[in-house]
């Protein structure tokens, strides 16, 4: 399966962006995004095996092009970015595969991604499922009290981003979704490290955790979106 590159039309101020699509004639979808490093070779082949079986899988770029190499470049685009901005970008993601006949669509995302699927949850129109892995967002960005998706959540227990994605921060999030009665599911990984699913980081990926959690995302959205 080649992921075939095309056009979002977003109404981010910096106008379009590309993205990439699994070919298919599913009715259901899941939009992937990216971590800080950008839409590399990772990201990509992570929605293709991930589902692009089982949904018609689309990675929006949000970098539009730009992919970091080291953690300092990475570390540039990710505080250059206007998070509403990419808000946009995933509601333009979602229009793009209405347009196409998917019917029902989720999203999931890692790291800076996993902040922005909750942020879309809340934000976006047209979602029927979200699963964040280790990422929060602002809440001046996007409360998850007002989540409008189920959500499905993965952290790892010894994540250390500290008011992102730490036990701490994990701790809050729940609190704040079962308060308001979130449907949601939070799955911590006994041991693992921010990043845990990424292969390419070989110091922190986690082979055993990234198969269960490839499993139950693709539970979640086939209870949520078929």
């Amino acid at each position: 399966m080649v992921l075939q590159q095309v056009t979002l039309e977003s109404k981010n101020k910096l106008g379009s962006l590309p993205g990439y699509v699994t070919a298919g004639d599913h009715k259901t979808g899941v939009i992937v995004i990216q971590e800080w490093w950008g839409v590399n070779e990772q990201i990509k082949n992570l929605a293709e095996t991930w589902y692009g079986d089982k949904f018609v899988a689309l990675v929006p770029d949000l970098y539009r092009g730009k992919v970091a190499t080291d953690h300092e470049e990475a570390g540039h685009y990710f505080n250059d970015l206007d998070w509403p901005g990419a808000v946009q970008d995933i509601q333009a993601a979602v229009d793009y595969l209405k347009s196409k006949g998917v019917e029902k669509i989720g999203v999931t995302g890692f790291c800076m991604g996993g902040a922005l699927t909750i942020a879309a949850s809340v934000l976006v129109t047209g979602l029927s499922a979200a699963a964040p892995f280790y990422g929060i967002p602002s809440l001046e960005l996007a409360d998850p009290a007002k989540a409008k998706t189920p959500l499905q959540c993965h952290f790892g227990t010894k994540d250390d981003l500290k008011g992102f994605s730490d036990p701490e921060a994990q701790d809050k999030l729940e609190k704040l979704l079962k308060e308001n009665n979130i449907t949601y599911e939070f799955y911590r990984y006994d041991g693992a490290d921010h990043a845990f699913v990424n292969e390419l980081n070989t110091a922190k990926y986690n082979a055993e955790y990234t198969k269960q959690a490839h499993g139950r995302t693709v539970e979640f959205f086939q209870k949520y979106l078929n």
